[in-house]
Protein backbone atom coordinates (compact mmCIF):
# COMPACT_ATOMS: atom_id res chain seq x y z
CA UNK A 1 0.00 0.00 0.00
CA UNK A 2 1.44 2.98 -1.07
CA UNK A 3 0.95 6.70 0.27
CA UNK A 4 -1.41 7.69 -2.53
CA UNK A 5 -3.23 4.35 -2.31
CA UNK A 6 -3.72 5.13 1.40
CA UNK A 7 -4.66 8.53 0.75
CA UNK A 8 -7.73 7.48 -1.73
CA UNK A 9 -8.59 4.68 0.99
CA UNK A 10 -8.45 7.15 3.44
CA UNK A 11 -10.65 9.93 1.22
CA UNK A 12 -13.31 6.46 0.57
CA UNK A 13 -14.22 6.84 4.82
CA UNK A 14 -12.70 2.78 5.26
CA UNK A 15 -10.73 1.78 8.69
CA UNK A 16 -7.32 1.85 7.43
CA UNK A 17 -6.50 -0.32 10.17
CA UNK A 18 -9.27 -3.35 8.81
CA UNK A 19 -8.25 -2.93 4.96
CA UNK A 20 -4.55 -3.24 5.81
CA UNK A 21 -5.90 -6.77 7.03
CA UNK A 22 -7.52 -7.26 3.43
CA UNK A 23 -5.46 -6.46 0.51
CA UNK A 24 -8.20 -7.84 -1.66
CA UNK A 25 -10.18 -4.75 -1.57
CA UNK A 26 -7.81 -1.88 -1.84
CA UNK A 27 -8.49 -1.34 -5.39
CA UNK A 28 -12.20 -0.52 -5.05
CA UNK A 29 -12.05 1.43 -1.68
CA UNK A 30 -9.40 3.23 -3.51
CA UNK A 31 -11.44 3.76 -6.95
CA UNK A 32 -14.37 5.23 -4.19
CA UNK A 33 -12.60 7.48 -2.46
CA UNK A 34 -10.88 8.88 -5.95
CA UNK A 35 -14.29 9.11 -6.68
CA UNK A 36 -15.06 11.33 -3.39
CA UNK A 37 -11.55 13.50 -4.10
CA UNK A 38 -12.79 14.68 -7.51
CA UNK A 39 -16.51 15.53 -6.47
CA UNK A 40 -14.91 17.51 -3.89
CA UNK A 41 -12.36 18.90 -6.64
CA UNK A 42 -15.48 20.33 -8.93
CA UNK A 43 -17.54 21.66 -5.64
CA UNK A 44 -14.48 23.82 -4.87
CA UNK A 45 -14.29 25.18 -8.63
CA UNK A 46 -18.17 25.00 -8.67
CA UNK A 47 -18.21 27.38 -5.69
CA UNK A 48 -15.18 29.30 -6.39
CA UNK A 49 -16.98 30.13 -9.32
CA UNK A 50 -20.08 31.03 -8.28
CA UNK A 51 -19.00 33.20 -5.54
CA UNK A 52 -16.61 35.20 -7.83
CA UNK A 53 -19.78 35.99 -9.93
CA UNK A 54 -21.29 37.21 -6.90
CA UNK A 55 -18.03 39.37 -5.02
CA UNK A 56 -16.05 39.78 -8.43
CA UNK A 57 -13.24 38.88 -5.59
CA UNK A 58 -10.68 36.38 -6.59
CA UNK A 59 -9.24 35.85 -3.00
CA UNK A 60 -12.66 35.32 -1.48
CA UNK A 61 -13.60 33.12 -4.38
CA UNK A 62 -11.18 30.63 -3.58
CA UNK A 63 -10.89 30.73 0.26
CA UNK A 64 -14.79 30.15 0.03
CA UNK A 65 -14.30 27.21 -2.96
CA UNK A 66 -11.90 25.49 -0.54
CA UNK A 67 -14.08 25.72 2.23
CA UNK A 68 -17.32 24.53 0.20
CA UNK A 69 -15.00 21.86 -1.50
CA UNK A 70 -14.08 20.24 2.30
CA UNK A 71 -17.58 20.21 3.47
CA UNK A 72 -18.70 17.88 0.58
CA UNK A 73 -15.61 15.91 0.76
CA UNK A 74 -16.43 15.00 4.29
CA UNK A 75 -19.97 14.86 3.44
CA UNK A 76 -19.81 12.51 1.04
CA UNK A 77 -17.15 10.57 3.01
CA UNK A 78 -19.57 10.55 5.71
CA UNK A 79 -22.52 9.13 3.29
CA UNK A 80 -20.15 6.74 1.31
CA UNK A 81 -18.82 5.23 5.15
CA UNK A 82 -22.32 4.94 6.76
CA UNK A 83 -23.32 2.59 3.69
CA UNK A 84 -22.86 -0.89 6.00
CA UNK A 85 -23.21 -4.66 3.51
CA UNK A 86 -24.56 -6.14 6.08
CA UNK A 87 -28.10 -7.44 6.63
CA UNK A 88 -30.76 -8.06 3.98
CA UNK A 89 -30.92 -6.58 0.07
CA UNK A 90 -34.06 -4.39 1.10
CA UNK A 91 -32.48 -3.14 4.18
CA UNK A 92 -29.49 -1.93 2.19
CA UNK A 93 -31.92 0.02 -0.20
CA UNK A 94 -34.07 1.60 2.62
CA UNK A 95 -30.26 2.85 4.20
CA UNK A 96 -28.91 3.77 0.73
CA UNK A 97 -32.21 5.66 -0.37
CA UNK A 98 -31.90 8.69 1.26
CA UNK A 99 -27.99 8.67 0.98
CA UNK A 100 -28.65 8.55 -2.79
CA UNK A 101 -31.45 11.52 -2.44
CA UNK A 102 -28.70 13.94 -0.62
CA UNK A 103 -26.24 12.57 -3.46
CA UNK A 104 -28.35 13.95 -6.16
CA UNK A 105 -28.89 17.01 -4.62
CA UNK A 106 -25.68 17.59 -3.82
CA UNK A 107 -24.90 16.90 -7.56
CA UNK A 108 -27.51 19.36 -8.74
CA UNK A 109 -25.96 21.76 -6.68
CA UNK A 110 -22.26 21.43 -8.15
CA UNK A 111 -23.40 21.62 -12.00
CA UNK A 112 -25.24 24.69 -11.92
CA UNK A 113 -22.60 27.00 -11.52
CA UNK A 114 -20.20 24.72 -13.69
CA UNK A 115 -22.93 24.98 -16.51
CA UNK A 116 -22.91 28.77 -16.27
CA UNK A 117 -19.13 28.44 -16.81
CA UNK A 118 -19.78 25.65 -20.08
CA UNK A 119 -22.41 28.36 -21.55
CA UNK A 120 -20.33 31.06 -20.46
CA UNK A 121 -20.84 33.00 -23.93
CA UNK A 122 -23.89 31.88 -24.56
CA UNK A 123 -25.34 33.19 -20.94
CA UNK A 124 -23.21 36.58 -21.60
CA UNK A 125 -25.24 37.00 -24.88
CA UNK A 126 -28.50 36.39 -23.32
CA UNK A 127 -27.77 38.76 -20.29
CA UNK A 128 -27.42 41.43 -22.86
CA UNK A 129 -30.96 40.98 -23.91
CA UNK A 130 -32.31 40.60 -20.60
CA UNK A 131 -30.63 44.20 -20.09
CA UNK A 132 -32.18 45.77 -23.15
CA UNK A 133 -35.64 44.14 -22.08
CA UNK A 134 -35.64 45.25 -18.19
CA UNK A 135 -34.51 48.65 -19.65
CA UNK A 136 -37.13 49.05 -22.13
CA UNK A 137 -39.47 48.54 -19.36
CA UNK A 138 -38.10 51.04 -17.02
CA UNK A 139 -38.19 53.35 -19.82
CA UNK A 140 -42.30 52.89 -20.09
CA UNK A 141 -42.54 52.69 -16.43
CA UNK A 142 -40.73 56.47 -16.30
CA UNK A 143 -42.57 57.29 -19.14
CA UNK A 144 -46.07 56.61 -17.52
CA UNK A 145 -44.04 58.16 -13.83
CA UNK A 146 -43.76 61.56 -16.28
CA UNK A 147 -47.03 61.57 -17.68
CA UNK A 148 -48.78 61.29 -14.35
CA UNK A 149 -46.77 63.57 -12.57
CA UNK A 150 -46.30 66.10 -15.19
CA UNK A 151 -49.84 65.74 -16.26
CA UNK A 152 -51.32 69.19 -13.91
CA UNK A 153 -48.72 71.29 -15.25
CA UNK A 154 -49.62 69.96 -18.87
CA UNK A 155 -52.66 70.53 -18.65
CA UNK A 156 -52.38 74.04 -17.17
CA UNK A 157 -50.35 75.25 -19.66
CA UNK A 158 -52.01 73.98 -23.01
CA UNK A 159 -54.99 75.67 -21.27
CA UNK A 160 -53.50 79.01 -21.13
CA UNK A 161 -51.58 78.72 -24.46
CA UNK A 162 -55.29 77.93 -26.01
CA UNK A 163 -56.14 81.07 -24.43
CA UNK A 164 -53.25 82.80 -25.32
CA UNK A 165 -53.85 81.55 -29.25
CA UNK A 166 -56.93 83.02 -29.19
CA UNK A 167 -56.48 86.44 -28.15
CA UNK A 168 -53.70 86.32 -30.83
CA UNK A 169 -56.56 84.43 -33.00
CA UNK A 170 -58.47 87.73 -32.55
CA UNK A 171 -56.08 90.27 -32.84
CA UNK A 172 -54.93 88.36 -36.42
CA UNK A 173 -58.72 88.81 -37.43
CA UNK A 174 -58.89 92.53 -36.15
CA UNK A 175 -55.92 93.57 -38.63
CA UNK A 176 -57.03 91.85 -41.43
CA UNK A 177 -60.34 92.92 -41.37
CA UNK A 178 -58.69 96.74 -40.65
CA UNK A 179 -56.77 96.27 -43.63
CA UNK A 180 -60.11 95.11 -46.02
CA UNK A 181 -61.51 98.27 -44.38
CA UNK A 182 -58.95 100.01 -45.22
CA UNK A 183 -58.04 98.85 -48.98
CA UNK A 184 -62.31 98.71 -49.77
CA UNK A 185 -62.65 95.05 -49.87
CA UNK A 186 -65.82 94.20 -49.43
CA UNK A 187 -67.21 91.67 -46.88
CA UNK A 188 -69.98 90.65 -44.53
CA UNK A 189 -68.12 93.07 -41.99
CA UNK A 190 -66.28 95.68 -44.17
CA UNK A 191 -68.38 98.54 -46.08
CA UNK A 192 -66.45 98.51 -49.04
CA UNK A 193 -64.92 102.23 -49.32
CA UNK A 194 -61.82 102.52 -49.85
CA UNK A 195 -59.72 105.03 -47.28
CA UNK A 196 -59.71 105.55 -43.55
CA UNK A 197 -63.34 106.34 -42.76
CA UNK A 198 -65.24 106.18 -39.57
CA UNK A 199 -65.86 102.33 -39.97
CA UNK A 200 -62.05 102.20 -40.43
CA UNK A 201 -61.41 103.84 -37.12
CA UNK A 202 -63.91 101.53 -35.26
CA UNK A 203 -62.18 98.46 -36.98
CA UNK A 204 -58.90 100.32 -35.62
CA UNK A 205 -59.91 101.07 -32.14
CA UNK A 206 -61.16 97.21 -32.26
CA UNK A 207 -57.45 96.04 -33.42
CA UNK A 208 -55.72 98.21 -30.38
CA UNK A 209 -58.42 96.81 -28.14
CA UNK A 210 -57.38 93.28 -28.85
CA UNK A 211 -54.00 93.71 -28.90
CA UNK A 212 -53.86 95.28 -25.55
CA UNK A 213 -55.83 92.11 -24.73
CA UNK A 214 -53.30 89.95 -26.12
CA UNK A 215 -50.69 92.12 -24.17
CA UNK A 216 -52.52 92.00 -21.14
CA UNK A 217 -52.65 88.53 -20.66
CA UNK A 218 -49.14 87.57 -22.25
CA UNK A 219 -48.34 89.74 -19.18
CA UNK A 220 -50.64 88.20 -16.81
CA UNK A 221 -49.99 84.60 -18.09
CA UNK A 222 -45.67 84.87 -18.12
CA UNK A 223 -45.33 84.18 -14.42
CA UNK A 224 -47.40 81.23 -14.45
CA UNK A 225 -46.34 79.64 -17.60
CA UNK A 226 -42.64 80.16 -16.13
CA UNK A 227 -42.96 78.28 -12.88
CA UNK A 228 -45.02 75.59 -14.83
CA UNK A 229 -42.29 75.29 -17.52
CA UNK A 230 -39.67 74.76 -14.16
CA UNK A 231 -42.45 72.11 -12.52
CA UNK A 232 -42.48 69.87 -16.03
CA UNK A 233 -38.16 70.49 -16.31
CA UNK A 234 -38.13 69.37 -12.44
CA UNK A 235 -40.21 66.10 -13.32
CA UNK A 236 -38.00 65.55 -16.11
CA UNK A 237 -34.85 66.67 -14.37
CA UNK A 238 -35.79 63.88 -11.24
CA UNK A 239 -37.41 60.53 -13.16
CA UNK A 240 -33.77 61.23 -15.76
CA UNK A 241 -31.79 61.12 -12.69
CA UNK A 242 -33.71 57.91 -10.98
CA UNK A 243 -33.61 56.25 -14.55
CA UNK A 244 -29.44 56.49 -15.30
CA UNK A 245 -29.25 55.46 -11.63
CA UNK A 246 -31.60 52.43 -12.47
CA UNK A 247 -29.50 51.92 -15.70
CA UNK A 248 -26.02 51.98 -14.11
CA UNK A 249 -27.80 49.12 -11.63
CA UNK A 250 -29.35 47.16 -15.09
CA UNK A 251 -25.84 46.97 -16.53
CA UNK A 252 -24.81 45.39 -13.60
CA UNK A 253 -27.15 43.02 -13.80
CA UNK A 254 -24.70 40.11 -14.18
CA UNK A 255 -24.58 38.06 -10.95
CA UNK A 256 -24.95 34.31 -10.21
CA UNK A 257 -29.19 34.61 -9.73
CA UNK A 258 -29.17 36.47 -13.40
CA UNK A 259 -27.15 34.24 -15.01
CA UNK A 260 -29.19 31.36 -13.71
CA UNK A 261 -32.30 33.55 -15.14
CA UNK A 262 -30.23 33.90 -18.25
CA UNK A 263 -29.39 29.63 -19.08
CA UNK A 264 -33.01 29.19 -18.02
CA UNK A 265 -34.39 31.38 -21.18
CA UNK A 266 -31.38 30.06 -22.70
CA UNK A 267 -32.90 26.34 -22.29
CA UNK A 268 -36.45 27.23 -23.16
CA UNK A 269 -35.61 29.39 -26.44
CA UNK A 270 -32.98 26.14 -27.62
CA UNK A 271 -33.14 22.81 -27.63
CA UNK A 272 -29.72 21.90 -27.97
CA UNK A 273 -28.74 24.06 -25.06
CA UNK A 274 -31.66 22.46 -23.13
CA UNK A 275 -30.58 18.98 -23.85
CA UNK A 276 -26.57 19.94 -23.29
CA UNK A 277 -27.12 20.86 -19.78
CA UNK A 278 -29.60 18.35 -19.14
CA UNK A 279 -26.56 16.10 -19.57
CA UNK A 280 -24.13 17.92 -17.58
CA UNK A 281 -26.59 17.63 -14.82
CA UNK A 282 -26.74 13.98 -15.22
CA UNK A 283 -22.99 13.60 -15.73
CA UNK A 284 -22.49 15.16 -12.37
CA UNK A 285 -25.67 13.50 -10.73
CA UNK A 286 -23.97 10.54 -11.48
CA UNK A 287 -20.60 11.52 -10.38
CA UNK A 288 -21.98 12.10 -7.35
CA UNK A 289 -24.13 9.28 -6.67
CA UNK A 290 -21.73 6.72 -8.19
CA UNK A 291 -19.73 5.91 -4.87
CA UNK A 292 -22.86 5.28 -3.10
CA UNK A 293 -24.18 3.16 -5.93
CA UNK A 294 -20.56 1.55 -6.35
CA UNK A 295 -20.75 0.51 -2.42
CA UNK A 296 -24.45 -0.79 -2.63
CA UNK A 297 -24.07 -3.18 -5.73
CA UNK A 298 -20.80 -4.23 -4.83
CA UNK A 299 -21.05 -7.95 -2.88
CA UNK A 300 -19.97 -8.34 0.50
CA UNK A 301 -16.09 -8.46 1.02
CA UNK A 302 -13.41 -9.37 3.59
CA UNK A 303 -13.98 -5.42 4.51
CA UNK A 304 -16.97 -6.00 5.76
CA UNK A 305 -16.72 -9.17 7.28
CA UNK A 306 -13.75 -8.03 9.07
CA UNK A 307 -15.77 -4.48 9.42
CA UNK A 308 -18.55 -6.78 11.59
CA UNK A 309 -16.64 -8.64 13.91
CA UNK A 310 -14.89 -5.51 14.90
CA UNK A 311 -17.97 -3.86 15.47
CA UNK A 312 -19.39 -6.85 17.68
CA UNK A 313 -16.30 -7.57 19.54
CA UNK A 314 -16.44 -3.65 20.75
CA UNK A 315 -20.65 -4.49 21.29
CA UNK A 316 -19.54 -7.53 23.02
CA UNK A 317 -16.71 -6.08 24.99
CA UNK A 318 -18.89 -3.01 25.81
CA UNK A 319 -21.74 -5.28 27.48
CA UNK A 320 -19.01 -7.09 29.48
CA UNK A 321 -17.60 -4.07 30.92
CA UNK A 322 -21.89 -3.35 31.72
CA UNK A 323 -21.94 -6.60 33.05
CA UNK A 324 -18.79 -6.59 34.71
CA UNK A 325 -19.22 -3.02 36.59
CA UNK A 326 -23.52 -4.23 37.33
CA UNK A 327 -21.88 -7.63 39.68
CA UNK A 328 -18.79 -5.10 40.88
CA UNK A 329 -22.03 -3.14 42.19
CA UNK A 330 -24.25 -5.36 43.53
CA UNK A 331 -21.34 -7.00 45.11
CA UNK A 332 -20.19 -3.83 47.09
CA UNK A 333 -24.24 -3.57 47.86
CA UNK A 334 -24.66 -6.47 49.78
CA UNK A 335 -21.27 -6.24 51.39
CA UNK A 336 -22.49 -3.15 52.73
CA UNK A 337 -25.29 -4.32 54.07
CA UNK A 338 -23.63 -7.13 55.52
CA UNK A 339 -21.59 -4.26 57.55
CA UNK A 340 -24.40 -2.48 58.60
CA UNK A 341 -26.41 -5.82 59.64
CA UNK A 342 -23.94 -6.70 61.69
Amino acid sequence: MNWFQKFLMLCSGGNIHILKKAPSEWNKFAGIGGIVLFTAVFASLSAGYALFTVFDDYLAALAFGLLWGLMIFNLDRYIVSSIKKTGTWGNQILMTLPRLLLAGFLGIIISKPLELKIFEKEVNKQLNTIIQRNKSVLQKEMNGRILQQSGPFETEKKQITEKLANYQKSYDSASVELEKEILGKQSGLTSGKVGYGSNAKRKAELKAQRLQDLENFKKQSAPRLAYLDTQISKVYSNIETERNKTEKFEDRYNGFAARLQALDELGKNSEIIAIAAAFIMGLFITLEISPVLIKLISSVGPYDHLLEKTENDFRLYSKEKIAKGNAETDFRIEDFKEKLGK
